[in-house]
């Protein structure tokens, strides 16, 4: 009996130390830290919130320097970016060097910048000047970044909607808009050289909306469903997203690479929309992120990539009041600016100073759990 009890104590106790190493391990995904609102917490207030959440990578849609320093010393990855409107005077090698003495040097030695994004979503901009500017001004702050001996830190690339691509179902049909092609292959040479990812914004939430009565809502928010089969690959799809990358994939080896990572640099659903925005709920919100975080704990690949995990940063941090475009825009965010949560996926975070009483009775039970299985281990352990 004694035996009996001494393992009952035991397993009580590394079950408890199990359950406390998941609740503060890091969470393998990227937050988008948009900055478009007038009501938004300070950089130092949100480099708490992060730490706090245990996130490990941050997209920024530009430089900024109260940022990048609020972040020193804290090992979160940055991923930071240039305005579209710079990309023509970014050709020039000299505005490069610029660019990287005054936006990268200086905070790398401690927080930890290892992408820049030149440019987002250029191809929807019909601005013909971006659109060839594009390609020049990545490899300008490459070959930068080599000049100062920061390539090996730091990749450079660019984010994409999925708008570039024209075909995707099924995944093995996935291609690139005819008229991209001529800018999209020598942008994927320069990422088979110098071994950069390729970002895509992919927001199955946008599909749905466009097509509620053909796709399944389940579908689409990672639920159990019937899923779709390629008749090519052979290969089943459960999910849209996971369709979605295969067929980015499939377009990119259409050009002739089979070397290039692709990485989700966007993706996420809103909590509230316009009254046409179908499908824009908090539970919505709360069902497709918080399944989406349960693939990304699995190191769940693609079907056609099953031994890469996915790579996805998820939009956006914060309710954004600024944006433009329709009720949707400002509402993709995980928290308030107040640092109350949207909706409940299971991140434990919080701002500086919102720590209330719940979260404080949490912590009191979690500390008498912990005691309990301790004084019995040590209680029957003193017996033997």
């Amino acid at each position: 009996m004694k035996t009996s009890s001494f393992f009952v104590a035991l397993l009580l106790l590394s079950l408890t130390f199990s359950d406390l190493f998941v609740q503060t391990r890091g969470f393998n995904f990227g937050i988008n830290y948009g900055q478009l609102g007038d009501n938004l917490p300070s950089p130092s207030s949100v480099a708490a919130l992060i730490k706090s959440l245990k996130v490990s990578k941050i997209r920024l849609y530009d430089s900024n320097p109260d940022i990048l320093s609020a972040f020193a010393n804290s090992g979160v990855e940055f991923i930071i970016g240039t305005r579209n409107e710079d990309l023509p005077s970014l050709k020039d090698s000299s505005n490069a060097q610029r660019w990287i003495q005054q936006h990268v040097q200086p905070y790398i030695s401690r927080t930890k910048i290892t992408c820049i994004v030149v440019g987002n979503e250029v191809f929807d901009s019909n601005n013909p000047q971006l659109t060839t500017s594009l390609l020049p001004a990545m490899q300008s702050m490459y070959n930068a970044l080599v000049s100062q001996g920061l390539a090996q830190k730091v990749t450079v690339t660019s984010a994409h909607s999925y708008n570039v691509i024209a075909s995707s179902y099924p995944p093995s049909s996935g291609a690139f808009r005819q008229d991209l092609i001529q800018y999209i292959q020598p942008i994927l040479s320069f990422h088979a050289q110098t071994k950069s990812p390729f970002l895509i914004n992919a927001y199955p939430f946008f599909a749905y909306k466009g097509n509620p009565n053909q796709i399944s809502l389940n579908y689409v928010l990672f639920q159990p469903n019937s899923g779709s089969t390629d008749p090519v690959t052979n290969l089943h799809y459960d999910n849209m997203l996971f369709a979605q990358i295969d067929a980015v994939y499939a377009a990119i080896k259409r050009l002739g690479h089979t070397d290039i990572e692709v990485k989700i640099s966007e993706t996420g659903w809103p909590s509230k929309g316009d009254p046409g925005e179908i499908g824009a709920t908090p539970q919505n919100a709360e069902t497709y992120n918080s399944n989406l975080l349960k693939r990304i704990e699995q190191n769940q690949g693609t079907p056609a990539k099953p031994s890469v995990p996915i790579d996805v940063f998820v939009f956006a941090l914060f309710n954004e009041n600024l944006k433009p475009g329709p009720l949707s825009e400002r509402n993709f965010g995980l928290y308030y600016p107040n640092g109350n949560p949207v909706y409940n996926i299971g991140l434990k975070g919080y701002l500086p100073g919102m720590i209330g009483k719940s979260n404080s009775n949490v912590l009191s039970i979690n500390f008498v759990v912990f005691l309990l299985p301790f004084f019995m281990f040590t209680s029957e352990f003193s017996r033997y």
